[in-house]
């Protein structure tokens, strides 16, 4: 076969090589190199100024917290605090036990922090009965020395706490704000809904029968009960909800009876039987001073 043939091939010779391409065995097939995959690029992800793992000091080696940190890694690190759980918030541990035996401990160890953090947090295990003067004192020392007083009763719960800082070292602070309503139907549940045990659906059949919240408010017990699924329990409780004062009234009411209550005191302290104190005296200063003197005057 000449060049010329070769290279003119004619459209039945190239459906036999199409037709012998596809007969051929799965075997014989892979022989032939795989066709070439576009792999899909790696996304940059932003870069972390501070390490994944909770940093914890050579002090801390022994600590029973360390055997229940499980949710995040942990790694021993140099550190003048017992655990950074962030970039800019750190943790010192103390035993009630440990701190009524060496009291001067935990005071060497805030000097050490300096200003190097803007959260520090002073995790306290509380494992002695009488506990409340030693709270009492380290409440003190945390409020004087800018420091987050957090209580603990057990080693698990130490470290839960403490991957819980680690956890929400980047989040907004959005992620612990209540979810305000941003539609009058919102805010109508949510004000409705507002004893226990009313719902939504309740809610729904509550506006329903009345077609509005004033008419709702308005309305007595005993059309309120006729509402589906409203039992005595709800309607007491609603009816106790709107119908109760504010309380800014109960404010006033208590002002009003402790100012009673003291004028009582005062004439009980200053009335002795039918001996009042004459109207010229004014109890200025010390009041046992003003009574000797009210005395006095009655003598003379």
């Amino acid at each position: 076969m000449s060049n010329e043939q070769i290279d003119h091939v004619s459209p039945q010779e190239s459906t036999a090589s199409k037709s012998y391409a596809e007969t051929l065995t799965p075997s014989q097939a892979s022989t032939r190199p795989p066709p070439k995959v576009q792999q899909p690029k790696p996304q940059a992800l932003p870069s972390r100024s501070t390490p994944s793992a909770i940093l914890v000091s050579m002090r801390q080696k022994g600590n029973p917290i360390l055997n229940h940190i499980k949710l995040l890694p942990w790694e021993y690190t140099e550190t003048p605090a017992d655990y950074v759980v962030g970039g800019t918030t750190c943790a010192l541990f103390l035993s009630l036990k440990y701190h009524r035996l060496h009291p001067e401990y935990i005071y060497s160890r805030i000097r050490l922090l300096a200003g190097k953090y803007l959260l520090r947090i002073l995790l306290v295990m509380v494992d002695i009965p009488n506990h409340e003067d030693s709270l009492k004192e380290l409440s003190k020392t945390s409020l004087i020395n800018n420091l987050t007083l957090v209580l603990c009763w057990s080693a698990p719960e130490a470290a839960h706490y403490l991957e819980l800082f680690k956890s929400s070292e980047n989040s907004q602070p959005t992620a612990i704000r209540t979810q305000q309503a941003q539609s009058y139907k919102e805010s109508l549940i949510e004000f409705v809904t507002t004893p226990r045990s009313i719902n939504k659906s309740d809610t729904a059949s509550l506006i329903s029968t009345f077609g509005s919240l004033q008419n709702a408010i308005n309305a007595q017990p005993e059309q309120i009960s006729a509402v589906p699924g409203w039992g005595e329990k709800k309607v007491r409780q609603w009816c106790n909800a709107v119908r109760e004062d504010f309380k800014v009234e109960s404010a006033k009411q208590m002002n009003n009876t402790s100012t009673r209550n003291t004028n009582r005191q005062q004439t009980n302290i200053f009335g002795r039987g039918d001996d009042v104190l004459p109207a010229s005296v004014e109890l200025q200063g010390n009041s046992e001073e003003a009574i000797l003197s009210a005395e006095l005057g009655q003598q003379s």
